[in-house]
């Protein structure tokens, strides 16, 4: 038996979420299948670093799964890329010892938030970015983000339906930045809540657009409660874009 981690991406549009759900069509449930049938029958579970909620997207999703074929590892990849759909894909697969767990060995996280800015929609990119036409101030964006970085309880910045009692995480980086009307937020820390990302994204905005001020950011991390943070932004603006492992 040997252990194989794989670091994928995919489209989450047409997915409701990552983990697995009844009658759901889900990215675990796609890969758990095509393992399935490469095993002749044989069910091969898969653990994730995290979980993605519906149209959330991943450049750098990391699982692991444990297998008993003889199959080369640099077979692996093409294997499975060739049985996959084409929303999903394996970008590097490696052997790793049997103590390496995705979700519990993980040292940080990168999400990034994508936002556009152009005046117009665009009905092709509906799916990939959050439309929101508003003109923004920078500095005051600046000015709340430094309130975010370090350890907090961050409840009031997680969905109402988060089930997880330590609410306490540590946020390490956050930036942003524009690029063709494209702006974009960068997040690093070593775990997030149930729609805190995109909780957060939400207030920043709400900042930007002066419907808040900077400052308010701890009063509303003292308060733990979700109704004085911000709107959730859409599902669509958000990727995993990478999962950080020591060595």
């Amino acid at each position: 038996m040997q252990r194989l981690k794989c670091v994928i991406s995919y489209d989450g549009s047409a997915f409701s979420g990552y983990q697995i759900q009844p009658n759901q069509r889900t990215v675990q449930a796609v890969i758990e299948t095509v393992l399935k049938k490469i095993h002749k029958g044989e069910p091969v579970y898969i653990s994730g670093s995290g979980r993605t909620d519906a149209g959330v997207h991943a450049v750098g999703q990391t699982i692991h799964f444990d297998t008993a074929l003889n199959i080369p590892v640099n077979r692996w990849k093409v294997v499975l890329n060739s049985m996959l759909p084409d929303e999903i894909l394996i970008q590097s697969i490696q052997l790793v010892t049997s103590d390496f767990h995705a979700r519990y060995d993980v040292l940080n996280k990168e999400y990034r938030y994508k936002v556009s800015l152009a005046r117009h929609r665009d009905v092709f990119m509906k799916n990939y970015h959050y439309h929101y036409p508003y003109k923004l101030d920078y500095i005051s964006i600046k000015e709340a983000i430094k309130f975010f970085v370090g350890t907090h309880d961050f409840t009031s910045f997680c969905s109402a339906k988060t089930t997880t009692r330590d609410r306490i995480r540590t946020i390490s980086e956050i930036e942003f930045f524009e690029e063709d009307d494209i702006l974009t937020f960068r997040f690093v820390g070593s775990g997030f809540l149930y729609n805190m990302v995109r909780i957060i994204v939400g207030t920043l905005l709400e900042i930007g657009q002066g419907l808040k001020r900077p400052e308010e950011v701890l009063v509303i991390l003292e308060a733990r409660d979700r109704a004085k943070a911000g709107i959730t932004a859409p599902g669509s603006g958000l990727y995993l874009w990478k999962v950080s492992y020591d060595n």
